[in-house]
């Protein structure tokens, strides 16, 4: 069962998931890999170190090259090159750990592979791009299937795996200030660990990057699929990750993978019985809660957010012009899932979008000029 098959038994029984399950074509070009990181001639290692307070109104989009080990790509280059031409300066790189892990010794890394993350963090040096690292599918936790075999939040072997993880990341990376890479822990945790559970890991993985690289950036993701704040990180030095995927019967309509083959079309605002999901509730259900985190000082930043290209693109774009405005209204940023593909603006395939052609590409320009726009 994938990923999406997951989303689909999540969603159904009621866990509402906020994660994504959109796997577009991708198809990676080849490149020369780079040589070997070094940290701009006089910069300070320390640069950004206190970027965790108050984060940058970084915006951009995840690229999902090693997204999943079976379609283990490397980074393409124009990705970069058109996000920053577009005026954006940010990607998320949603990674599979077993991408680069050997699958008979957890502690054992295939070399070859890393070069195409290093590969990835040069095209974001060159291109003006920040670049954030995660364990999308990290040891002993994934919002995908199969599940891993190990518990994250209750194992020691994998915490000692995941602490191995992020303190080679941060190793390979250090040098490298902040606001050029950080580092985003792991994708997702869903509601049945405690926030004291996870907030004892992250804190034991946290303590494990910074003996290698005391001041990387650090971001965790909000609990409950990314819906909820973890004020028990506040202490903690690390900023924090939402999402942006409500109302789900917008964003998901027609996804098969949550049975939104039911549902009803959408319309923005939309009618949910009595009580209409529009700009004022998304205020109140999905800012005000991660403003109270930020008033503790905490930076914040919209990880993952799009729709599903079955939903009528004027209900997307009406509804993605109220998220863009009061995410503008709060100064934070965000990463649209994904850049191509069923969410993007590249090769989206929706039905309803006259395409504009981009060296090659079909590009939803309506949708490329409000994300400029706000």
């Amino acid at each position: 069962m994938n990923r999406r098959e997951w989303l689909k038994t999540a969603a159904l029984a009621g866990g509402a998931a906020m994660a994504g399950g959109r796997i577009p074509a991708l198809d990676a070009k080849a490149a020369v890999l780079p040589q070997p990181r070094a940290a701009p001639a006089g910069a300070p290692a320390a640069a950004g170190k206190d970027l965790w307070k108050k984060l940058p109104r970084w915006r951009g989009f995840n690229l999902l090259e090693k997204f999943m080990v079976h379609s283990n790509k490397q980074f393409v280059e124009t990705d970069f090159e058109w996000i920053h031409e577009w005026g954006f300066d940010f990607v998320r790189l949603p990674m599979d750990y077993r991408c680069w892990t050997d699958k008979d010794d957890p502690y054992k890394f295939d070399e070859r592979v890393l070069k195409e993350i290093d590969q990835a963090v040069e095209f974001g040096r060159k291109h003006k791009v920040h670049v954030n690292l995660c364990l999308h599918r990290a040891p002993g936790y994934t919002v995908a299937q199969p599940p891993e075999k190990l518990n994250l939040w209750q194992d020691e072997e994998a915490q000692k795996q995941f602490d191995t993880q992020w303190a080679m990341l941060a190793r390979r990376y250090k040098g490298l200030p902040s606001t050029e890479v950080s580092i985003d822990l792991v994708n997702e945790p869903d509601n049945r660990v405690t926030p004291e559970a996870y907030a004892k890991v992250v804190r034991r993985v946290a303590a494990a990057i910074r003996k290698e690289d005391a001041d990387r950036l650090i971001i965790a993701d909000g609990r409950s699929w990314g819906r909820e704040p973890v004020f028990e990180l506040v202490d903690d030095r690390i900023a924090q990750s939402t999402r942006g995927y409500e109302p789900f019967h917008l964003t998901h309509y027609k996804a098969s993978w949550v049975g939104g083959g039911n549902w009803a079309e959408p319309t923005w605002p939309l009618q949910e019985g009595q009580k209409p999901f529009d700009r004022a509730r998304l205020q109140q259900t999905c800012i005000a809660p991660w403003q109270k985190l930020e008033a503790r000082g905490v930076g914040i930043h919209v990880g993952e957010w799009g729709a599903f290209n079955k939903t009528p693109h004027a209900v997307v774009l009406a509804w993605m012009r109220d998220c863009l405005a009061l995410w503008k209204e709060a100064g934070w940023g965000w990463a649209m899932w994904n850049f191509r593909g069923a969410f993007g603006v590249l090769d989206s395939g929706r039905a309803d979008v006259q395409y504009e052609d981009f060296r090659g590409r079909k590009l939803d320009r309506q949708m490329l000029d409000l994300l400029r726009e706000v």
